[in-house]
């Protein structure tokens, strides 16, 4: 084996079933996996399944004579680059963090000298307790690192995070950790990366493309599974000639081979449209009709609501050879989020919304569709730009999965981390000298769930508004989120001046190649900046 080595411990959760699909993702990938279930995990998935899947033996057991006889706990803590835990549970996390070390699993993380990488799951009120959170701290600080989890519907009928991550999210922080290509996301199946891909991989196909086996007349049944495939291997090809139509039986259309409909539209019929797309009709020679299909306002260069071109920006109007983001959808988020407390205090951050706003306007003005999700700003709609307001983080949350899918997805927005548990219908007064308790909880991790989402767009940037070590802490959120590109800048006071809220910008792109540093300029000249450099990541891509 040439790929990575992982060592895979599963818990005992009920998601401890997408273990199986990670084995699978690994095993694609060329690594070598070797795993070790606990007697939790061991009731949800079978040793023999693993194993079938891993080709590899299955670990459950510290008290196995013929492999500790050679301190076989102590060769599989060493023999990995790296040890994963998935689904790692409350009470795994609990026991890294003391050390308690009284079975196989906790064994041979507390002997390893390798790095781990955590996959909670588990309720998404066990996630938000306390003691979790000091757990998960102190993890992070000792060198684990421990993904964020999906928000979403618990298994207990409850809503929260504390999901799964989806097993090609896993794999993709597998190979941001080992600095290695992950590949494509599955053969086809990138609808459903969860156990459709596992039975695909366990179901023998024929390699060659025969007809159906459904008996679709209704007469007759279904052949037996053992003589099904000598059956493909006997039907011929799709592209072998066709014998004629027999009109007596069922008259069925071919998967795939349906057409749409011919144009009726004297237009349609008599322009022709280029096949890149976005582009304008061009006219036939002698054609009687005139021109007159309406192009999207991103690509004619005119506001939705307006129809005024974009101001200070004189490329915005339509031009083909000035187009480079032309036919694609770019999601920008900017601007805080305001988290309620009462009807007249809220939870905020200084945020103003001008470099979200400033990049929406430049990638509308590069010929893209834009659609921007703003928290409460007093900012101007970009011309050409798709607006969606929202309050609070999880209202973002909201709209920006109705906005996907998208080509990019620029998350500029400085969402609040936290918001109280209960928010006041009247205002809350003082009561003597003592203010009020006011209990908090964390919002979505939206940037993580679009990364670890099924519709994750081809080029995802996350920013970081930093005070201090503003380059380790970009490179750290980076891995940790699962995005492609960090926008990091320095948002401490310079000269008695914040950056948010003001007009320029100091920048700096942290990608997996490399970090580019760009010198201080405008907001605008920022997001110009970034946005030819979106473009060409996107024509690469």
């Amino acid at each position: 084996m040439n790929g990575p080595r992982i060592l895979l411990i599963v818990g005992g959760g009920i998601a401890a079933y997408k273990a199986c699909e990670l084995v699978r993702l690994i095993r694609k990938g060329a690594g070598e996996v070797t795993c070790v279930l606990t007697d939790g995990g061991a009731k949800f998935v079978t040793p023999l399944a693993l194993a079938a899947l891993s080709e590899n033996p299955v670990h459950t057991t510290l008290w196995d004579l013929k492999n500790e006889v050679e301190m076989g706990h102590i060769q599989l803590s060493r023999q990995a680059d790296l040890i994963v835990v998935c689904p790692a549970t409350a009470n795994l996390l609990a026991k890294m963090t003391t050390g308690i070390a009284d079975d196989l699993a906790t064994t041979l993380l507390l002997a390893t000298d390798k790095p781990v990488l955590a996959v909670p799951a588990m309720n998404v009120k066990m996630w938000q307790h306390a003691a979790t959170a000091r757990n998960i701290e102190a993890l992070r600080a000792a060198g684990v690192v421990v993904m964020q989890p999906d928000e979403g519907t618990m298994a207990c009928g409850e809503f929260g995070p504390g999901r799964l991550p989806e097993p090609f999210a896993v794999w993709h922080q597998i190979a941001e950790l080992l600095g290695f290509d992950p590949g494509a996301e599955d053969d086809g199946n990138s609808e459903d990366p969860g156990l459709g891909g596992l039975s695909a991989s366990l179901i023998s196909r024929s390699k060659k493309q025969g007809k159906p086996l459904e008996d679709l007349s209704g007469e007759g049944e279904l052949p037996e599974m053992a003589d099904a495939g000598p059956l493909l291997e006997e039907l011929p090809p799709e592209d072998a000639p066709q014998p004629p139509l027999d009109l007596g039986g069922p008259v069925l259309a071919r998967k795939g081979r349906a057409k749409s409909a011919p144009p009726t539209d004297p237009e349609a019929i008599n322009h022709l449209v280029a096949a890149k797309q976005g582009a304008a009709p061009e006219p036939i020679e002698g054609d009687s009709f005139g021109i007159s299909v309406g192009l999207s306002a991103a690509a004619s260069g005119t506001s939705s609501e307006t129809g005024e071109l974009l101001a200070d920006q004189p490329n915005f109007a339509f031009d083909p050879d000035n187009q480079p983001l032309l036919g694609k959808h770019i999601l920008v988020t900017a601007g805080p989020t305001h988290e309620p407390i009462d009807p007249v205090r809220y939870i905020a951050n200084r945020s103003s919304g001008k470099q979200g706003y400033a990049i929406a306007g430049a990638a509308a003005a590069a010929g893209a569709q834009v659609t921007l999700i703003s928290g409460p700003v007093n900012l101007a709609t970009p011309r050409g730009v798709d607006r969606v307001d929202v309050e609070t983080a999880r209202q973002m949350a909201d709209a920006v999965k109705k906005a996907l899918p998208a080509d990019a997805a620029i998350m500029v927005a400085a969402v609040a981390d936290w918001r109280t548990t209960d928010s006041y219908g009247e205002k809350i007064k003082k009561r003597g000298s003592a203010p009020p308790a006011l209990m908090l909880t964390e919002n979505p991790d939206i940037l993580a769930s679009v990364s670890a989402g099924k519709q994750r767009p081809k080029l995802l940037i996350g920013f970081a508004a930093e005070t201090e070590d503003v380059l380790d802490n970009a490179k750290e959120k980076r891995k940790r989120k699962g995005v492609d590109w960090i926008v990091a800048n320095d948002v401490s006071s310079r000269g008695g001046k914040s950056v948010m809220g003001g007009d320029a910008n100091i920048i700096h792109i942290v990608t997996p190649g490399g970090i580019e540093s760009l010198p201080e300029m405008s907001k605008a000249d920022v997001a110009r900046a970034l946005v030819e450099r979106i473009a060409d990541a996107l024509s690469k891509k």
